[in-house]
């Protein structure tokens, strides 16, 4: 424990109340992730090793060989100590690019603490959606933008998610780097499914409809790197053979994730394969 004392002694501002509070937090071990108020602030516990991979992983992987599909591929499964490890590299090397990411304040073998970055986009966008719907989309303009300039830097997020981005001043930040996609697949490749996942939050979200969607995808194509086009072509030629059995399954029930996907992946084959899409694709079963 004297260890861990002088470790989170050397948290900037921390006092000795604070060192009490954050260690009955690490100590307690309740949630993955938790926020611990502090008297200089708020900082995030996020631990690790406490779930199981998911079966879904393995499954994942057997789909990705025999469908030749590598965009399908899983990140790595790792051990607690190695998503740590992985995490805190992913957060430094974005960092020393120049992206605005969380600090790590301190690590264990089983946890991280990491500085507050709030307000998250997706807090953002709750709050505008009912005061401001342009500028609710201007900010999915802006997500899809600093995507692009992400991947512009030679990296790829893995999973980009509205909750995992940060509003950094004038910039977009970005979190949650427990996938690493290029450990398990070409980078092209990972940016170009990084870009289908933001889409089915922005083809899904946007309140203005289609003209957002253009204009989200125009900003991260300006920024990102033109090599991605052929592995977004690729990738949408082969999800496009599900459009139509997933509409079907959509008429009896439209769930939001069916939702998403038609909406993401419609969209984009339109864009980049000149495929009709069904001018309510991203409207249907809004009320899920």
């Amino acid at each position: 424990m004297d260890g861990k004392l002088f470790a989170l002694n050397t948290i900037p501002n921390m006092t000795d109340g604070d060192v009490e509070a954050l260690l009955a937090a690490l100590t307690r071990e309740t949630r993955r992730v938790e926020r611990v108020d502090l008297s200089f602030g708020a900082v995030w516990i996020k631990r690790y090793g406490t779930e199981r991979p998911p079966v879904w992983t393995k499954a994942q992987t057997a789909l990705s060989r025999l469908l030749g599909q590598p965009f399908l591929r899983p990140s790595p499964v790792l051990d607690g100590a190695g998503m740590i490890a992985r995490e805190i590299r992913r957060i430094e090397t974005f960092a020393a690019a120049g992206v605005p990411v969380p600090r790590v304040l301190y690590s264990s073998g089983s946890a991280l603490v990491l500085s507050d970055v709030a307000p998250t986009i997706t807090a953002r966008l709750k709050a505008l959606a009912a005061t401001d719907p342009a500028a609710h989309d201007d900010l999915l303009v802006a997500c899809a933008a600093h995507l692009g300039a992400l991947h512009a830097k030679g990296f790829c997020h893995g999973r980009p998610h509205p909750r995992d981005f940060f509003l950094a001043g004038e910039a977009i930040g970005f979190m949650d780097f427990e996938e690493e996609p290029e450990a398990a697949m070409p980078l092209a490749t990972a940016q170009a499914r990084d870009l289908w996942l933001l889409f089915l939050q922005v083809a899904d979200r946007a309140l203005l409809g289609r003209e957002t969607a253009d204009r989200a995808f125009a900003a991260w194509r300006h920024a990102a790197p033109a090599g991605i086009n052929g592995e977004l072509v690729k990738m949408l030629r082969f999800l496009g053979k599900f459009l139509s059995p997933t509409r079907l399954i959509g008429r009896v029930h439209m769930g939001s994730d069916l939702r998403r996907f038609l909406a993401a992946t419609g969209y984009l084959s339109e864009v980049l394969l000149n495929a009709p899409r069904p001018a309510d694709a991203s409207k249907a079963g809004k009320d899920d």
